[in-house]
């Protein structure tokens, strides 16, 4: 599949991601939410790899600022197919998110994510 020309034809992507991210509480070092969040991402990698054959899923965390992210990249021809399915695990994901004790502004983002 051709690249997408954005910024007038000074940009491209052929690859696009889904984050997954949410707040949580306590020191990054000791955080019970963020041991949790671990536990679920364990749990769930598996199945987020099935996204695409081609999946690249990274791992963010600030510990600054207490963001957590997760982010699945998937070349352009796999995403739509995808998107039809829900982004699936991403429901049951968040939902399990969601029910951690400390977790907070639980949200979803599509953007582009290419190595330059």
């Amino acid at each position: 599949m051709m690249a997408v020309e954005l910024a007038n034809g000074k940009m491209s992507f052929d690859r696009v991601c889904r984050e997954w991210r949410c707040k949580y509480e306590g020191d990054a070092e000791s955080s019970e939410s963020l041991e949790a969040i671990a536990g679920v991402v364990k749990e769930f990698l598996p199945a987020i790899k099935k996204a695409s054959k081609d999946a690249e899923v990274t791992r963010m965390v600030c510990g600054g600022c207490l963001d957590f992210k997760l982010k699945t990249t998937v070349p352009l021809e796999d995403f739509g197919p995808w998107e039809e399915a829900g982004f699936a695990p991403e429901a049951d994901f968040l939902e399990k998110l969601k029910a951690i004790k400390g977790v907070s502004m639980v949200e979803t983002q599509t953007i582009t994510n290419m190595v330059i």
